[in-house]
């Protein structure tokens, strides 16, 4: 992600008819645009970022005369899915973005330069120099989806839910004629049009699970983020069990869990209906819709019966989610915090008559002005001197005359003569 840069300031002086001295009229250059992640309901998955991973924002307008500012251009925004954790490993910035209309503001513009009418003293009134506009901040993230399933296939193991999921979406989960051939949640996407839901397969949970049996504990969890729970129901058992005994234990588990599950809106899937004859899987459907009271639906993953009936129910019964105006932008809410650092500076002596002076406020100073411009160059060692850099440049042993480096920058200081009369600087940026 990158900033704008800032635009720069102009020199420029006021001239008219009849105003022979109308003084410095230089405008600001305009700020850099930011670069902002923002959550979009509509996205449900990274993909769009394999397509491209360099995002810049445009740079800030730079000034005119009569006192005209330069533009600052809008953000630019980087939309991600619901879910979206994104960190700076190097910062140790991080942002969990999980609502519909969260935003964050990763990367800031740099700021505009000033016009040459901000330099106007009473003793210099016609400054001819101005600032450059600063770049833009860089960096690199990393995204990471913590997906928000819309929707889950709970059940027992081995009640059909991974051929269920392979049959709805394009995963391609484990299927086998075995108990928990799923040990993790394995995620599909639904597609309608121009709408997309995640279905989540979570893993078989069993007797007990709620209290942390098996790994409840961590199935349960994945469960609370979806929306709509679709119970899977074998109607014929291997095991020879109760379809109406498994229902309720798969009930009981999800109520004893609480976070809400139990007010979660349901869908019955009455799965592996081509092993039984037509007539009792029509008197199933009928005896389940009263017993549950939800609606049900027999399919069979290997016909695909009833399969778009079920996948319509599943869109009808997961609300739209719209970005709400409550949401605005969203602190980080990890961050490493280095108390002083943009406004400190360290002198370094790097040989006889050398010395390199770096710090964040020392590199800005230099990079807002021409060096090549006598009257710039003559502020820059005022303000030097005003911030403490000649005081600590002769406590570590710099004697007038001698090499000093800023920012990339090599010239010949001597604190005792002003920099107009001696722009002798031997190297520009990356001597």
């Amino acid at each position: 992600m990158r900033a704008g840069g800032g635009g720069n300031g102009v020199v420029s002086f006021r001239r008219e008819a009849h105003v022979p001295k109308g003084g410095p009229d230089g405008g600001d250059g305009g700020r850099g645009g930011d670069v902002e992640i923002v959550v979009d309901p509509s996205l449900r998955d990274l993909a769009s970022f394999r397509r491209g991973s360099h995002f810049k924002a445009l740079r800030g307008g730079h000034g005119q005369g009569a006192n005209k500012h330069g533009a600052t251009p809008e953000r630019l925004e980087v939309r991600v899915p619901p879910g979206t954790v994104v960190q700076d490993p190097e910062r140790g910035d991080r942002w969990d973005l999980t609502a519909p209309g969260q935003h964050a503001v990763v990367a800031r513009g740099g700021s505009g330069g000033r016009g040459n009418r901000h330099f106007a003293t009473a003793t210099h009134q016609a400054p001819r120099f101005a600032e450059r506009g600063l770049a833009g901040e860089e960096r690199w993230l990393t995204l990471e989806l913590k997906l928000l399933a819309d929707a889950g296939l709970v059940g027992l193991p081995n009640a059909g839910k991974s051929s269920l999921l392979a049959r709805l979406t394009r995963a391609r989960p484990k299927v086998a004629d075995y108990p928990f051939t799923t040990i993790e949640p394995v995620l599909g996407t639904l597609e309608r049009d121009d709408r997309q839901l995640v279905l989540a397969d979570i893993p078989g949970l069993i007797e007990g699970a709620s209290a942390g049996a098996g790994l409840g504990h961590e199935f349960l969890a994945h469960v609370e983020r979806c929306r709509l729970l679709v119970h899977v129901l074998d109607l014929a058992p291997l095991d020879g069990s109760d379809p109406v005994e498994n229902h309720v234990t798969v009930e009981a588990e999800l109520r004893e869990h609480g976070h809400g599950l139990a007010d979660l809106p349901r869908i019955l899937c009455l799965s592996k209906a081509d092993l039984v004859p037509p007539g009792v899987v029509e008197a199933a459907v009928s005896d389940w819709e009263r017993r549950a009271a939800v609606p049900v639906f027999a399919t069979s993953a290997a016909t695909g019966a009833g399969i778009a009936e079920l996948r319509d129910a599943v869109f009808e019964r997961v609300p739209e989610e719209e970005a709400g105006p409550e949401h605005g932008e969203q602190p980080a809410t990890h961050r490493v915090y280095r108390p002083g650092e943009g406004d400190s500076f360290n002198v370094e002596r790097v040989g006889p008559g050398a010395f390199r002076v770096e710090g964040g406020r020392i590199d800005r100073l230099i990079a807002r002005h021409d060096i090549e411009n006598a009257e710039a160059l003559r502020y820059v060692e005022e303000r030097l001197r005003s911030l403490g850099v000649i005081r600590a440049l002769e406590a570590a042993g710099f004697t007038p005359g001698d090499d000093v480096e800023i920012a990339g920058v090599v010239f010949e200081l001597d604190p005792g003569s002003p920099f107009a009369d001696r722009p002798d600087i031997r190297g520009g940026p990356g001597t």
